[in-house]
């Protein structure tokens, strides 16, 4: 089973729930697909054992075979190439790699390069299996790293579950990485900013069909609202983490809350129970 943990903004505590959960689960493979700012792995601390550069096939452009009819441009739906000025300029930096300027080009003047996207990393944390994406410094455009993630994780093969930090947010790249999900787990806080952006997520994610349950986090500040959205759209509430100083530490020096702050432990089994139950998987005891 593939378990999402996603949030409608960042700073919610979507990595520490993420953390924590991969460190009570038994034969689990943690995936950190918010691959604009990885940081998963500063809390499992995982040995890489393979890097490899992941890149984008572009179009480059040789002048001399092309007779400017504009059959590019007119096929890409992303502004990548436009003519001006009688020349053919191609934006490679806005280019999403589907090669229909390729196939559609008369004159061959089109043919394939490449550009890179970052890195795909995989190690072991312990006993958990670990996968991220980093992406390049300055690249605009997460959805192909992510898919080269997943198809790193179909490689893997999933022998046991999966546990994927999501990006934060509601865009295109955390309803890519919450997609192919059994379960959504939605990570928010008891605040103002907390519960719109919460409402957010819980909008775009909803026409995925996917059980979907919440976790609240620094619960005990803010009000109730947050509490009140989740009982008039029946999601249930799987988890409140407390608004406790000894969990701020931990975070802070990048320890494990499950592990720094034991009498949270309970409260992560439950979490766990809760969504594998909504997977419709019988928990084996194994806490």
């Amino acid at each position: 089973m593939i378990f999402a943990i996603a949030s409608g903004k960042g700073g919610t505590g979507k990595t520490t729930v993420s953390a924590s959960l991969a460190s009570l689960w038994e034969d689990v493979l943690a995936v950190d697909l918010d691959v604009e700012e990885p940081n998963l792995h500063l809390f499992l601390h995982p040995e890489f054992t393979n890097t490899e550069i992941a890149y984008l096939e572009v179009p480059e452009l040789v002048e001399d075979r092309c007779s400017k009819c504009g059959a590019c441009r007119d096929i890409c739906q992303f502004k990548a190439i436009t003519l001006m000025a009688g020349h053919v300029l191609v934006f490679n930096e806005m280019c999403h790699g589907c090669g229909g300027c390729l196939a559609v080009c008369p004159e061959k003047a089109l043919f394939p390069s490449r550009r890179e996207l970052g890195e795909v990393l995989s190690g072991q944390a312990g006993d958990i299996r670990f996968l991220m994406g980093r992406s390049r410094i300055g690249e605009a455009m997460s959805p192909p790293l992510m898919r080269q993630v997943k198809d790193r994780l179909g490689m893997m093969g999933i022998a046991g579950d999966v546990i994927i930090d999501a990006p934060p947010g509601v865009s295109c790249p955390a309803v890519s990485a919450v997609m192919d999900a059994d379960v959504i787990v939605l990570v928010t806080e008891p605040t103002p900013f907390g519960l719109h952006d919460f409402r957010l997520a819980h909008e775009a994610f909803t026409p995925l069909g996917k059980p979907m349950g919440v976790v609240i986090n620094r619960a005990g500040i803010g009000d109730k609202s947050v509490y009140a959205y989740c009982e008039e759209h029946g999601l249930p509430i799987w988890a409140e983490i407390p608004y406790d100083r000894a969990v701020a530490e931990a975070y802070s020096h990048g320890h494990i809350i499950v592990d720094a702050v034991p009498t949270l432990r309970e409260t992560f089994v439950s979490l766990r129970r809760n969504m594998l139950e909504a997977a419709g998987v019988p928990e084996v005891s194994h806490a």
